[in-house]
C-alpha cells in the first residue's frame, strides 16, 4: 500500500514537473515572439561619422564596413569670424581620398556635417557658439544667406546631403532655428540633396514640437558620463530606451546615435577622450583585464600611472555597441548612427558588419 502511495505521489510530482516545464517553455517561446515583434520589420539602417581631424583611420574603418553603411557623414565644416563656412587644412587634405573611397562600388551617400564651432583669426575656436546661431537665424535675410553658403559648398565638393549639428542653442532662438531647418530642407530637396538634423539628448518636449516635418533627425544617445562628469559609461540601456521614446514623438523615421570609444578619468580631475584602440592598448600595457558593467554593457578598469595618480577608464567595444543596437531596435528605432569611425578594433567592425547583415535577413 505504501509503495502504491509512493508511486502515486511520484506520478503526481512528475506530471506537475512536466506541466511546469511545458508552461516555462511556452512562456519563453511567447516572450521570444514578443521580443521579435518589438523589433522593426525592416533591417538596421546604418550611418556613421568621420571627422576631419581623424580622417585617415576613419576612412580605414569605413573601408572595413563597406556597403553596410547607407550614409557616411564628414564632420568637417565650421565657421570663421565672419560667420561664413570654414574648413581646416585637415579637411582639404582628406577630402580627395574621402571622395575617392566613397565613390567605389555600392558605397554610402556622402553627407557634409556642419557644426557651430567658430574659428577666430588667431586660429582659436569657440565650440558650440550660441551667439553664432543667434546671428545666422536672426532674420529671413540672414537665414537665406546661410542657406546660400551651404548650397554652394555641397555642390562644389560633391556631397549629396547636409547635416546640421547646432548645439547649445538659446531658447529664444529655437523657433527661428526651426525656420532655418524648414527653409533649408525645402531648398535642398528642390535640388536633390538630403538634410539631417542632430538633436541633443536633453532637448525638451516643447522644442521637439517646433521641429518641421521633412528633415531626418538623429538624437544623440550618449554623454551620460564624459568630460562633464565623473567616471561611467557613455550610455546605458535605460538612457537609450528613454531617448528612443522621445524620438518617436517626432513624425517620421529617425535615428539614434551611439558612441564608440570612451574616457580616462584621472583622480587629479583631468579627463581624456579615448578611442577604442587606445583603451585596449592601455589595458594591455598595464596588464589589466577590463570588467563588463551589467547595466550598460560597457567595459571599465582602473590603474595607477607612473606619477602615482589613479585613473578609471570606461569604453565601449563591439559587444557593448551591438547590445545598445538591440535595445534601440527593441524600442522601435531601426536607424542607427555611429559616432565615430577611426581607431575602432577590427573585431568591433566585424561585429557591426555581421549585425547589419543579419538584420537584413529578418
Amino acid at each position: 500500500m505504501k509503495n502504491r502511495r509512493r508511486k502515486w505521489a511520484g506520478a503526481v510530482v512528475l506530471v506537475a514537473l512536466c506541466a511546469a516545464v511545458s508552461s516555462w517553455w511556452l512562456r519563453t517561446e511567447e516572450q521570444e515572439k514578443a521580443l521579435q515583434a518589438q523589433l522593426p520589420p525592416t533591417g538596421v539602417k546604418l550611418s556613421a561619422w568621420i571627422t576631419d581631424w581623424q580622417w585617415r583611420t576613419g576612412i580605414t574603418d569605413m573601408e572595413q564596413l563597406g556597403s553596410e553603411l547607407e550614409e557616411i557623414h564628414f564632420f568637417a565644416a565650421y565657421f570663421n569670424h565672419k560667420d561664413e563656412l570654414h574648413f581646416t587644412s585637415d579637411f582639404r587634405e582628406g577630402l580627395p581620398e574621402f571622395q575617392q573611397i566613397s565613390r567605389k562600388g555600392e558605397q554610402p551617400r556622402r553627407v557634409l556635417t556642419i557644426v557651430n564651432d567658430r574659428f577666430d583669426t588667431d586660429g582659436t575656436a569657440d565650440q558650440k557658439d550660441p551667439e553664432l546661431i543667434s546671428r545666422i537665424v536672426a532674420t529671413p535675410e540672414s537665414r537665406s544667406l546661410h542657406i546660400g553658403h551651404i548650397l554652394a559648398v555641397v555642390s562644389q565638393h560633391g556631397f549629396r546631403g547636409v547635416e546640421l549639428d547646432y548645439e547649445k542653442v538659446r531658447k529664444a532662438d529655437w523657433a527661428k532655428l526651426c525656420a532655418l531647418y524648414k527653409e533649408l530642407y525645402e531648398r535642398l530637396q528642390a535640388e536633390g540633396f538630403t538634410l539631417r538634423i542632430v538633436l541633443e539628448p536633453g532637448i525638451s518636449q516643447s522644442s521637439l514640437e517646433l521641429l518641421p516635418e521633412g528633415p531626418d533627425y538623429v538624437l544623440m544617445a550618449y554623454n551620460l558620463y564624459g568630460g562633464h562628469s565623473g567616471p561611467g559609461p557613455k550610455a546605458d540601456h535605460a538612457l537609450i530606451r528613454k531617448l528612443a521614446d522621445k524620438l518617436r514623438g517626432i513624425p517620421g523615421d529617425h535615428a539614434i546615435a551611439l558612441s564608440v570609444g570612451g574616457f580616462d578619468w584621472a583622480k587629479n580631475g583631468k579627463v581624456v577622450s579615448l578611442t577604442e584602440k587606445r583603451a585596449v592598448e592601455l589595458a594591455h600595457s598595464i596588464s589589466k583585464v577590463p570588467e563588463r558593467d551589467s547595466t550598460s554593457g560597457a567595459l571599465y578598469y582602473e590603474y595607477t600611472d607612473d606619477q602615482g595618480i589613479g585613473h578609471t577608464v570606461w569604453y565601449a567595444d563591439g559587444m557593448t555597441i551591438t547590445g545598445w543596437m538591440d535595445t534601440t531596435r527593441e524600442a522601435g528605432v531601426s536607424k542607427i548612427a555611429i559616432w565615430r569611425l577611426g581607431d575602432m578594433e577590427e573585431d568591433t567592425l566585424k561585429q557591426l558588419k555581421v549585425y547589419h547583415q543579419q538584420s537584413q535577413q529578418k
